[in-house]
């Protein structure tokens, strides 16, 4: 799976990406992604700019609400593994940046795809003091087959945050650290920060 194949995770995706005007300390993390999911749906069937493929609305619309869903920080050390815990603290900052830039590219594109799919949702298998879930979901399709997705989320105070997306089988976290583990090999840490900056400027 590429980057370009993340456009079939549209809806899942996304439910996780707004704000749900619910306070999330309040919520199990099921209710939460259900929550989002449903308001996040409505927007994408009744707002017009949306809806007519408004680039720069959806963008500006993903980059306002990832950061508070996505815990960045976990997803970044998890993918760079040891290339992250000797980077330096900007060297960090600074591939963060970039992956998040990547994923608000990346979401947004997928935005423009979304053609009425719909969500369902398993039953949550957590304890009360778990800190750590897997959310299961699949995407039903107009036509074709269900597609599997998976959400793993870490509570962070009274926060769930999630860290990985897993569609189909198929590990984001683990996708990307493979790919990135290769650019790292090959160019060091900073040739992959630049390649992710050089990718993010070109959709500007």
């Amino acid at each position: 799976m590429n980057i370009r194949e993340l456009g079939i995770m549209l809806p899942a995706l996304l439910v996780l990406l707004l704000s749900s005007g619910v306070n999330a300390d309040t919520m199990s993390p099921d209710a939460m992604v259900q929550n989002t999911a449903n308001e996040v749906l409505e927007i994408l069937k009744s707002n017009k700019d949306v809806k007519n493929g408004d680039m720069n609305k959806m963008g500006k619309l993903v980059e306002a609400k990832i950061a508070t869903k996505f815990d960045f920080d976990r997803m970044s050390g998890l993918m760079l593994g040891q290339a992250w815990s000797s980077a330096s603290k900007q060297q960090q900052d600074q591939f963060t940046f970039e992956f998040r830039s990547l994923l608000v590219r990346t979401y947004s594109s997928a935005l423009s795809k979304y053609r009425d799919q719909t969500i369902e949702y398993k039953p949550l298998q957590s304890g009360a003091g778990d800190s750590d879930v897997k959310v299961k979901t699949q995407i039903v399709q107009p036509s074709g087959t269900p597609i599997p997705l998976d959400y793993r989320l870490g509570k962070i105070e009274d926060n769930w945050k999630v860290y990985d997306v897993i569609i189909d089988g198929v590990s984001l976290v683990t996708m990307y650290r493979g790919q990135f583990s290769e650019e790292v090999k090959l160019n060091g840490l900073n040739g992959l920060i630049q390649r992710l900056s050089d990718k993010n400027k070109q959709s500007l």
